[in-house]
């Protein structure tokens, strides 16, 4: 998921695929949780092997060939669930290996986040997702040492571990070992904050990330997201980070929408044109 998908074949080829992860998890016993994992570890084994994912994307071999290739190598060594996903995502068209590998690990994170839906932990897991994100960002020391790629992928996941032991749900904790210890070329904290979208997406909400100078109370909050929800005409779920060096105003992304009424930019606005 490091990076985006392309428009065209591969979102078309992930969305069926994903209709596969969502059949095989209502099947009675399916193992959200462990599916999750066993497609995180597919994502890193597509990852570490440049000629396997060249022959799960090589257009000269037919679905059906790459899907008993799929079967023949996995089967027995991951779920149920997890192998009829990645046969779904092999016998598809991908534009790049690279494409193949994120839409393996968007579907890793979506059957985590299922997990969490069953076992009543979804709006948990995408506020402790969020509030590790900007803890995070927002210590140096621990941003360069989830980043240290010196460091052996565990001990950068028990670093993530031991920070939420007994604060945040098994699926939080689940997923932000996954980003501390990946490899994928993206920060824990980034990759993070795009699992907060597939939580969200899962609520069929909209995530609006507002960075304010100061604390919002609840009332404002609301207010905000009912506002923005109006304007986009979905709902609206809010998450708030204070930076003290805006003055005062709001900054509002939502998608690629950013909003910025902050002071500090109509300061630095004013510098310019006074400048120029």
């Amino acid at each position: 998921m490091s990076g985006e998908l392309d428009a065209g074949v591969a979102k078309a080829s992930l969305a069926a695929a994903q209709q596969v992860l969502d059949v095989q998890l209502s099947a009675e016993g399916a193992d959200a949780g462990k599916t999750g994992e066993d497609l995180f570890a597919v994502t890193s084994l597509l990852d570490s092997s440049v000629g396997l994912r060249r022959a799960l994307t090589d257009p000269s071999r037919s679905g059906a060939a790459k899907a008993e290739f799929v079967r023949r190598t996995l089967s027995g060594r991951i779920t149920p669930a997890a192998l009829e996903t990645v046969v779904a995502l092999a016998s598809a068209r991908w534009a790049a290996g690279r494409d193949l590998s994120d839409a393996t690990e968007r579907l890793a994170v979506v059957a985590v986040v299922t997990q969490a839906e069953r076992s009543g932990h979804l709006d948990a897991l995408e506020d402790e997702l969020f509030r590790f994100a900007r803890t995070v960002a927002g210590s140096p020391a621990l941003r360069d040492a989830l980043a240290d790629r010196t460091a052996p992928d565990a001990n950068r996941a028990s670093l993530a571990a031991r920070l939420l032991l007994g604060k945040a749900s098994p699926e939080t904790v689940q997923l932000a070992r996954r980003a501390a210890s990946s490899s994928r070329g993206m920060r824990a904290e980034r990759l993070l904050e795009e699992w907060v979208e597939v939580v969200a997406k899962r609520r069929e909400q909209l995530v609006a990330h507002v960075v304010s100078a100061t604390p919002l109370t609840d009332a404002q909050r609301e207010r905000l997201a009912a506002t923005l929800s109006r304007q986009y005409g979905r709902a609206i779920r809010v998450n708030l980070d204070v930076d003290p060096h805006l003055v005062g105003g709001l900054r509002v992304s939502v998608g690629d929408d950013v909003i910025d009424g902050s002071i500090s930019t109509r300061l630095d606005e004013a510098r310019r044109r006074l400048a120029g």
